[in-house]
């Protein structure tokens, strides 16, 4: 048999594996663009979020406690930016159905508020009709809590400010750990690093666990969506949930959204902590006619006349660094 037939018999016998395997590079490559686009919409959606955490209902809830951290989570704006931006980049805006189709892909959103946290989920309840409905729903808030083998209770925030319960005493006393720890029994108050251990274990342990039943929760409802997934908690590191209790945020689960033969998984987390713009102030020294800037006004020679942003903008103004 001549060389040619060989070949004819090769490409006979092997081509339906190469169309095949083309096809299979095809659809992982197509999977791989949609899972790059939903990381995307889901980071936007949830810095939008986080955003709007800032936006402070009362001036009661404005930083306080003597402490920069304090500031109450404004949640309804989060979750309401969450999802607006999430149906606007999946181009169901304005579709109700489509959009209560998508909510049955997050199977919760949890907001960390400065003294405690929120889960927004699924809940099943009854209608005046006696009809078994679902809706979303916010649970109470729930504080960040620590009992002791005395029967002490500390509720802890997401700073040093705690609000403890000395059994000793039958007295509820709070203020900073350093304020309070020499008006109460309670031994976790004492040493600084056994506390601050204890309140980052506490916190990220409640929320663990909370989201935990919660998602697995969804499971319960997903059949309703259409939804054939198993919704579980992902393994978030201790990294990430320590950058997370930092400040006030939130953190959205996004699960089972099929992509190709495959499903889309993800977590984002948003951080709501206020950081103030330093800015860089220029001025224009009277006798020489030379701009100058610095991040201190009373460096200049003389009165503030311009202010950036960072350096880079001021020298592009034709400002120098002042001299020291």
């Amino acid at each position: 048999m001549k060389i040619t037939s060989f070949a004819i018999i090769f490409v006979l016998i092997f081509s339906p594996f190469f169309q095949i395997a083309s096809m299979r590079l095809d659809d992982l490559d197509k999977v791989m663009q949609l899972t790059d686009r939903y990381n995307a919409v889901t980071k936007t959606a949830i810095q939008d979020a986080a955003y709007m955490l800032n936006e402070t209902v009362d001036q009661r809830y404005e930083p306080g406690y003597g402490s920069k951290k304090f500031f109450r989570a404004n949640k309804e704006r989060a979750v309401e930016a969450f999802y607006r931006t999430l149906a606007l980049n999946f181009n169901v805006d304005g579709d109700a159905v489509a959009i209560g189709a998508l909510a049955g892909y997050i199977p919760a959103v949890a907001v960390i508020d400065y003294d405690g946290y929120y889960i927004y989920a699924t809940e099943q309840f009854v209608d005046d009709s006696g009809q078994a409905q679902m809706r979303l729903v916010w649970s109470p808030k729930k504080p960040y809590s620590y009992a002791d083998k005395q029967g002490n209770i500390v509720q802890f925030s997401l700073d040093g400010f705690v609000k403890t319960y000395d059994r000793s005493s039958s007295r509820w006393i709070q203020g900073q750990r350093t304020e309070v720890v020499d008006s109460t029994q309670i031994p976790l108050l004492r040493d600084g690093a056994t506390f601050e251990t204890a309140r980052r274990q506490t916190i990220i342990h409640a929320i663990q666990n909370d989201l935990a039943y919660t998602i697995n929760r969804h499971n319960q409802y997903a059949t309703r969506y259409g939804i054939d997934y198993l919704f579980t908690l992902p393994q978030i590191s201790q990294e990430e949930w320590d950058n997370g209790i930092d400040d006030i945020g939130i953190v959205a689960f996004i699960q089972g959204i099929p992509v190709g033969d495959q499903q889309y998984n993800n977590y984002s987390f948003g951080g709501g902590m206020l950081k103030k713009k330093k800015v860089i102030y220029g001025s224009v020294d009277p006798s020489t006619g030379i701009r100058y800037y610095s991040r201190d006004p009373a460096q200049l020679p003389a009165k503030v006349e311009e202010r950036f942003e960072n350096e880079k903008d001021a020298a592009r103004s034709g400002y120098f660094p002042v001299r020291k």
